[in-house]
């Protein structure tokens, strides 16, 4: 994260949502619910794994999500033990947002919107695809509930967002992938 350090949220937004774009189309996979479809295996955490929020920066498609992390102050708790099951947002669905979002909730005034935003894509403990598919709703970190649902062999998150890649692996949980930021 310290090749973030010296520059602004703004600057490192407008810099590598340019780059992800592409990366967040070569990366994604779809999530398997059914035998035919492919899904990532299942890890048990292993020391010498990376925990989610290197795990997401090594993947190069989540680039707009780690500058807001450091903006809003949270990679350092998602750097903690955990588990942590986070549905994260791609580079692409970043882009998605009405002109300007991203950049004014990058604002420090706006820390506080930020936060509670990037919350509600973070759930306690390490759910797997398998569990996510049997759940109707998880308790995120900011409080609030997220609906959960399955539709047409996809999980589908408070219907705006779809796991693309389920069950990315890191030492403290689990990272689903999805195709919208989640505004609570």
């Amino acid at each position: 994260m310290s090749q973030f350090a010296s520059r602004s949220p703004k600057a490192v937004l407008l810099s590598l949502v340019a780059l992800g774009a592409a990366a967040a189309a070569a990366t994604a996979i779809p999530l398997a619910l059914a035998p035919s479809v492919a899904r990532a295996e299942e890890k048990v955490a292993d020391p010498a794994q990376k925990d989610v929020v290197d795990t997401a920066v090594a993947a190069g498609s989540f680039k707009t999500l780690a500058a807001a992390l450091q903006a809003g102050g949270l990679v350092d708790t998602l750097k903690g033990a955990g588990p942590f099951t986070v549905f994260a947002p791609t580079d692409e669905a970043f882009a998605k947002l009405p002109a300007g979002t991203v950049e004014s909730l990058l604002k420090p005034e706006n820390k506080e919107k930020l936060v509670a935003i990037l919350t509600y894509h973070v759930v306690p403990g390490r759910a797997t695809a398998k569990d996510v598919a049997g759940m109707a709703s998880a308790k995120t970190v900011n409080g609030k509930e997220l609906h959960l649902a399955v539709k047409d062999g996809k999980v589908m998150v408070d219907d705006k967002a779809t796991v693309t890649k389920a069950d990315v692996g890191a030492s403290n949980g689990v990272i689903h992938v999805i195709d919208a930021v989640l505004i609570p």
